[in-house]
C-alpha cells in the first residue's frame, strides 16, 4: 500500500517524536516472518513499552536525520522492523529474546544516542538487568545498613527485657 505525501509526512513526524524521546533503537530484519509471529512480537513489545513498527527505510532515514541516531541511517537496508524505546535495555531485550526462538527475525544492529551498535552488542545489552531491577538492587543495598542499625538498636532493649525476666524467674525460684 503506497502512502501519499501527507501520510508520509505524518509517519515521519510520528517517528521523529518517538526518536526524540528514545534512548535506544534496534533494527531487525523480518524477512519470512509469519503474520502470527509478528503479532506476538508486537504484543510483547507493547507490554514492555517498546514502540515496534515496520517502516520504509527512506521514511526512517528522514525521521532520524539531525538526531543522535543519525548514524543508524547507513544500516537501514532491507525489510526492517524498528524497535524504539525510552528504556535503553527494553527494545534490545524484547527483540533479542524473540530472535532466539524465531530464526526469521534477525537483529541487524541498533543505536544509542551518538553510538552505533552491532547485533552482538545488542545481545550484550539485552542481558543487562532492566532499570527497575537495577533500582531495586540499589535500594536494597542502601537499606541494608539502615536495617542492620535498627536491628542493633532494637537488640539493646530486648536484651534488657530478657535479662530482667531471667532475674525475676531466678528470684521466684529462690523464694519458692
Amino acid at each position: 500500500m503506497s502512502l501519499n505525501l501527507e501520510e508520509k509526512k505524518e509517519v515521519v513526524a510520528e517517528i521523529s517524536a518517538r526518536v526524540a524521546k528514545a534512548q535506544a533503537i534496534v533494527i531487525a530484519e523480518y524477512r519470512g516472518l509469519p503474520v502470527e509471529s509478528a503479532t506476538q512480537l508486537r504484543a510483547q513489545a507493547r507490554a514492555s513499552g517498546v514502540y515496534l513498527r515496520v517502516l520504509k527505510n527512506t521514511l526512517a532515514r528522514r525521521a532520524v536525520q539531525g538526531t543522535p541516531f543519525e548514524k543508524l541511517a547507513e544500516k537501514m537496508v532491507g525489510p526492517l522492523a524498528y524497535g524504539i524505546s525510552e528504556d535503553p535495555v527494553a527494545a534490545a531485550k524484547v527483540l533479542h529474546t524473540y530472535a532466539k526462538t524465531n530464526d526469521k527475525l534477525v537483529i541487524m544492529g541498533g543505536a544509542m544516542p551518538g553510538q552505533l551498535m552491532t547485533a552482538k552488542e545488542i545481545g550484550a545489552l539485552a542481558t543487562l538487568p532492566s532499570r527497575e531491577q537495577l533500582l531495586a538492587t540499589l535500594m536494597g543495598t542502601m537499606q541494608a545498613p539502615i536495617t542492620k542499625f535498627v536491628q542493633t538498636l532494637n537488640e539493646v532493649p530486648s536484651k534488657l527485657v530478657r535479662t530482667l525476666a531471667a532475674v525475676r524467674d531466678q528470684k521466684e525460684k529462690a523464694s519458692a
